[in-house]
């Protein structure tokens, strides 16, 4: 057994490994989805990668209520007509993350970046083109079947 492999197995049976709760909107105008880009992280596997908007849930909270709230304050944007669309389990070197997508519509494409340096309109064809968190590529990949 490499020493890989053991860390591996130490990881899996270790409470160590920090679990967080967190809900994303796919957010849809005229067939378009909305894809933002994180900025720089000390993390590589996050740092500047496309993903949806969202955030963790506060005590008490709905997802859907985190979802409505999360993208009020990173993009001051209102959405309506939620969806749940899938759930994401994913292990990162040094966290897991349980994701809630779903879908959700908005009147208008316009949007305030207060946390991410970059967003894009794409049609769900388009999105390979970016380079996703690992945790948001089942989101991209079931859009396809949307």
């Amino acid at each position: 057994m490499t020493s890989l492999q053991l860390k591996q197995i130490i990881r899996l049976y270790s409470c160590e490994m920090k679990k967080v709760h967190v809900v994303a909107g796919i957010v849809e105008f005229d067939r378009d989805y909305l894809c933002v880009q994180r900025g720089p992280n000390k993390l590589p596997y996050i740092h500047q990668k496309w993903e949806f908007p969202g955030g963790k849930l506060e005590e008490g909270e709905s997802a859907e209520e985190a979802l409505i709230r999360e993208l009020k304050e990173e993009l001051n944007l209102d959405v309506h007509s939620l969806r749940y669309l899938i759930t994401v389990n994913h292990e990162y070197p040094d966290f897991i993350i349980e994701m809630d997508a779903y879908l959700c519509k908005s009147n208008t494409l316009s949007y305030e970046l207060r946390e991410h340096i970059n967003a894009k309109w794409l049609r769900a064809d388009e999105m390979d083109s970016l380079d996703w968190a690992a945790a948001d590529l089942p989101i991209v990949d079931a859009l396809k079947n949307v």
